[in-house]
């Protein structure tokens, strides 16, 4: 069995979990929204598969949200809003492991992991064909990811690369940061999840995630490379993907301007209608 194909598996035993936690923790929700939820998800959680069998690279998707329901949660089902900010601090600095992980795009080398400071914000401009999208990355929530993140810019990795998803609805995001632009590219390493993944005992709460935040896309536990998703709206998700930083008020200004233009085909998951490519990264 191929290491993608493997990945594909894992991916939908991630959302088989998922389900099952959903279902125990609201046993009242009619049938029919059930059914509804499940063929969604499935059907989200299948182009994982595909993806990850049809490409060289790793698929790193956040996959378990339903992007066509509006239903609101039921009431007795807890939904926790993520404050981006962190119960207990971190201690001045952490150890990051990179784990070599399928086939590097653009070349990308592996971030040195040793004690990666936890304190203070750096500031990554995209300078995109459809405006500027600035964002603040805070060390203080993932240290690891934002150390991975600013790694790769220096490397020039995300340079003229495509945001090649977006979806509307229930999640309302832009995707970037595979260079390859099919879904399935990575930078040849994975790290593990880190807020709000690591301080939750119950990962089945459904979470939303505010406007203006920024998370790693991943293809399960522990698999974040170098995609990850910008939020033009509130998204509810499983509390599974890194929370690392927020897009400026500018970047939203640029960002409301693209989700104007909507999912290619009219369709609610897919490429955006216009192009958005990134055509340099830069550190302030």
């Amino acid at each position: 069995m191929t290491s993608n194909k493997k990945r594909g598996e894992e991916a939908l035993s991630h959302l088989a979990r998922e389900i099952k936690a959903r279902d125990r923790k609201d046993k009242a929700r009619p049938f029919g929204v059930v059914i509804a939820s499940l063929v969604a998800i499935l059907a989200i959680g299948g182009g994982i598969t595909y993806m990850a069998m049809q490409g060289n690279e790793e698929d790193v998707v956040a996959e378990d949200a339903n992007t066509n329901e509006t239903e609101a949660a039921p009431e007795e089902q807890e939904v926790l809003t993520l404050a981006g900010q962190r119960e207990t601090p971190l201690e001045d600095t952490v150890q990051c492991e990179y784990n070599e992980s399928g086939e590097a795009a653009n070349d990308a080398t592996v971030p040195n992991g040793d004690d990666i400071s936890t304190e203070g914000t750096v500031t990554v401009n995209f300078t995109t064909n459809q405006g500027e999208i600035p964002m603040e990355l805070d060390r203080a929530l993932a240290p690891c990811a934002v150390n991975a993140i600013t790694d790769l810019v220096d490397q020039g990795y995300y340079d003229d690369t495509i945001c090649h998803r977006m979806t509307t609805g229930g999640l309302a995001v832009l995707q970037c940061g595979d260079p390859t632009g099919s879904g399935s590219g990575g930078p040849g390493f994975q790290f593990a999840n880190e807020y709000p993944t690591d301080e939750l005992d119950d990962t089945a709460v459904q979470s939303i995630y505010p406007r203006g935040s920024i998370a790693m896309a991943n293809a399960g536990p522990d698999t974040n490379g170098s995609q990850f998703f910008l939020n033009y709206a509130d998204s509810t998700l499983a509390p599974d993907y890194t929370y690392f930083g927020n897009v400026t008020e500018e970047g939203l200004e640029t960002l409301d301007a693209i989700a104007e233009t909507g999912v290619e085909g009219g369709a609610s998951d897919g490429a955006p209608a216009e192009e958005v490519r990134i055509e340099s990264a830069t550190l302030a």
